[in-house]
């Protein structure tokens, strides 16, 4: 699709990231605003600039009926909930509307390989396109591909997020990834594995990019306990239950590991991690050379909100600043590989 007017957009939920995504749609000229997706009953019926901040009302406001917003023509969706519905992302590409999403999405290879086909066939369906960067920066894997590109040889493509998790207030979130529970729990580190799988997904998609074929994926975690109680407001970490969470996704050559994506997080401040902290995102290529950078998310220097409101930004900017440029793409799943390189605006 090539549009040479403001590109008709659609913000499809307004929680910690959606609402940062509606933020930036608005304030870009070369996007129109025209329906928001609430899932909440409060947020129906508000304007959206009450849902993300944005000074002036629009005259856009919040509904949870599907109906009324693939009625509205849009161009394109920034669909931000932490986990995907493939009836929804069937239902909008089928009526033509390209998606950008921060979901656990990226190439669909975690999905059956019949909601894969539906997608697919959805695509092709309403001559749209579906990109995913993940529901953790997806920039970070642009950075990694890019780097390896500096390589006479690559051996492995490792990316680590190592943060302090301590201001994200989602105790459901953060609970499924281990913490507050017992490093004994049965079954914890496959729950983690499962809940963390987007990270496989952008281990294969970064294979694919550099001409590897994977025999495998495996997925290693090490959890860490806290030393005393921690209360963060939201929720408590009690001495003893998991104040730590390192663990990577590994793809596999033979017994070659040529791409890993993981994290190593902690919460609260009586933890002691593997390996220290280094409050961004690590990403390395082994090779010949090596090569190694680390990410710094930091607030400008007039930047009155918390941090962690930095990092939901971090998030959504690689989603919805690919609008344009998946607007442009051939129907049907694309990811970064497949993209030029996505910039932000002046």
């Amino acid at each position: 699709m090539s549009v040479s007017r403001p590109i008709r957009v659609i913000q499809w939920t307004t929680g910690n990231i959606g609402r940062r995504s509606l933020h930036a749609i608005i304030g870009r000229p070369d996007m129109e605003l025209v329906g928001v997706f609430a899932h909440g009953a409060a947020k129906v019926g508000k304007d959206a600039a009450e849902l993300c901040g944005w000074p002036e009302p629009t005259g856009v406001v919040a509904t949870d009926d599907i109906d009324e917003l693939l009625a509205l023509g849009a161009d394109a969706c920034c669909y931000n909930p932490l986990w995907p519905s493939i009836d929804e992302l069937c239902a909008l590409l089928e009526a033509g509307v390209d998606v950008c999403t921060s979901a656990a999405w990226i190439t669909g290879g975690k999905q059956t390989s019949e909601d894969r086909d539906r997608i697919l066939e959805a695509c092709e369906q309403g001559n749209a396109s579906i990109f995913g960067s993940g529901a953790h920066p997806g920039m970070t894997n642009l950075v990694g591909m890019v780097l390896s590109g500096s390589c006479e040889r690559v051996d492995e493509i490792r990316i680590t997020e190592s943060v302090d998790c301590s201001t994200y207030e989602s105790a459901e979130t953060q609970t499924a990834m281990g913490f507050s529970q017992s490093p004994d729990t049965p079954g914890l580190a496959e729950n983690v594995r499962r809940e963390s799988e987007v990270f496989a997904e952008s281990a294969a998609m970064m294979a694919d990019a550099i001409g590897v074929t994977l025999d495998r994926m495996t997925f290693d975690v090490t959890f860490t306990a806290a030393t005393d109680d921690t209360d963060l407001g939201f929720m408590t970490i009690p001495a003893g239950t998991v104040g730590g969470v390192m663990g990577y996704h590994r793809g596999w050559v033979g017994d070659r590991n040529v791409v890993s994506v993981g994290f190593n997080w902690t919460m609260g401040d009586h933890v002691e991690p593997p390996k220290p902290l280094a409050h961004g995102h690590v990403i390395q290529v082994f090779g010949v050379p090596n090569m190694r950078t680390v990410i710094h998310c930091l607030p400008p220097q007039d930047w009155s909100e918390g941090i962690m409101s930095l990092g939901m930004i971090y998030t959504a900017m690689p989603v919805t600043n690919a609008v344009p440029y998946v607007v442009a793409a051939p129907p049907g799943i694309v990811t970064l590989a497949d993209l030029p390189p996505i910039t932000g605006r002046a």
